[in-house]
């Protein structure tokens, strides 16, 4: 039990593959064939338990929001507080509650922060009954505002983390534990592929390895009910193999929405999983318009530029791409793709290096042509909104202009996507791969290949 608790927990991490295929190895240690085996050993063997450091220069977790501990104290400390100490830093309705609770004990209004007009002077303080210097409240209405502010921005980084996870794996994240337990090959499968999904990206002019490879496959096999084996050196699959009832379709949707998992599940399911896209998608447009509204970026080209919060966008886009991709799945499960006939949300574009677009450039490549549909279909945050309509007919117009096929692309039709080989995941730095997992943490630590000013390795040399 310990070790699926282990593989649960690798669904809020960003594990390596290898590192859960180890997992998986232990978990499935008596269930699986020789050639299962093997398949899963290609990366196995590559597991910190199995390499002589057991080091990697890659962080094994997402980033946190940082709570309001700091600031949670110090009102406690100038207020003279007691009985507080019960406040969670880390919840957000604590922290509200905590603000609505302490805020009368010097008239404040919640929200109103405006430090010329939502103050008391001296008369209207004496009037209240408060017996406080100008200085003394003055502090104690700072801090409060500050209070408030920090509350709005830790909701705000709470967001855009839940965005970045939805970018990567969907909504694998929010598997409980209780549903994960429910079949064993199932949650093999969800861990392992969830750990793929969650790869970095790596410095390239090329396409970014494809999450879904040849180790995904076979444990999706045994979640239908194939099971493959080495008979004299041949792989045979036994295809007509009685599916179990055990499989659970169910937690397998929220990270992999292929039709042929949506089949499995029933109608309630898959409207329970559309509502839940269509509501993700609305509170990411909602982000992203935010985004675009505060950045000056060059819609025509997508290349980042000095000003652009290239990080928060990028994750962001990629939210809302992989819940688009989800919502379009969903739609076709339930044969309600002529919904796309009224309303057709388009891609978003992530914003691209300039170094990257260069050397794209330099060895013969050009724009990619899926730019130039995102430069002429309304956005689709505005669309949302009902600013402006797209439709199917809209998309696949401007698809055809630009030579891409809207159905293979996946701006009208579910993407279609093949079999990856298994490739050692490796040591990044920004991108950038190091063979050495050491050299890798002190080149991030000195900022090489970050953008930013480096700083030298030996400074007394200089």
């Amino acid at each position: 039990m310990k070790t699926i608790e282990n593989l649960h927990k690798t669904l809020i991490q960003r594990k390596r593959p290898e590192d859960v295929a180890q997992i998986i190895l232990e978990v499935l240690e008596y269930n699986l064939s020789s050639n299962e085996k093997d398949i899963l050993k290609k990366a196995s063997k590559g597991s910190l338990k199995n390499t002589f450091f057991e080091y990697t220069s890659m962080m094994q977790e997402f980033a946190t929001a940082i709570g309001a501990e700091k600031q949670i104290k110090k009102t406690i400390e100038i207020f003279k507080l007691s009985n507080k100490d019960s406040v969670d830093y880390y919840n957000v309705d604590d922290i509200k509650k905590f603000i609505e609770e302490v805020s009368p004990l010097i008239n404040k209004v919640v929200g109103a922060n405006n430090f010329l007009s939502d103050r008391l002077n001296k008369e209207q303080r004496k009037e209240k009954g408060l017996n406080l210097s100008k200085r003394s409240y003055n502090k104690k209405w700072r801090l409060l505002k500050r209070l408030e502010n920090k509350l709005l921005k830790y909701k705000r980084e709470i967001k855009k983390i839940e965005f970045q996870k939805i970018g990567k794996h969907g909504l694998a994240h929010t598997i409980k534990f209780q549903e994960f337990q429910k079949d064993l090959n199932s949650a093999c499968f969800i861990a392992y592929y969830n750990s793929r999904c969650n790869l970095r990206s790596v410095f390239t002019n090329t396409r970014q390895e494809r999450a879904f490879d040849e180790i995904s496959q076979m444990l999706l096999n045994r979640c239908k009910g194939i099971s493959t084996n080495t008979v004299l050196g041949i792989l045979k699959t036994k295809n007509k193999l009685k599916q179990t009832n055990k499989t659970n379709w169910w937690a397998i949707s929220h990270i992999y929405t292929s039709q042929e998992v949506l089949g499995n599940l029933s109608d309630k399911h898959k409207g329970e999983l559309l509502g839940k896209w269509t509501g993700i998608l609305q509170e990411i447009a909602d982000l992203l318009a935010e985004i675009w509204l505060k950045s000056d970026i060059d819609r025509q080209t997508m290349v980042v530029k000095r000003g652009n919060d290239s990080t928060t966008w990028n994750n962001t886009a990629g939210a809302w791409n992989k819940a688009r991709d989800n919502w379009m799945n969903i739609i076709y499960a339930l044969g309600m793709d002529y919904i796309l006939d009224e309303i057709c949300f388009g891609k978003v574009l992530r914003l691209m290096a300039a170094d990257v677009v260069a050397w794209h450039h330099s060895t013969g490549g050009k724009l990619d042509p899926n730019t130039d549909i995102w430069n002429k279909i309304p956005l689709p945050w505005e669309v949302f909104q009902g600013k402006e309509n797209c439709n199917k007919e809209l998309v696949v117009k401007y698809c055809n202009q630009a030579g891409v096929n809207p159905e293979k692309s996946g701006w009208i039709a579910p993407r279609v996507h093949g079999v990856a080989e298994f490739k050692p995941t490796p040591e990044l730095v920004h991108g950038v791969t190091v063979s050495n997992p050491y050299l890798a943490t002190v080149l991030k630590k000195h900022k090489y290949f970050s953008g930013k000013n480096v700083k030298p390795l030996f400074p007394e040399r200089n």
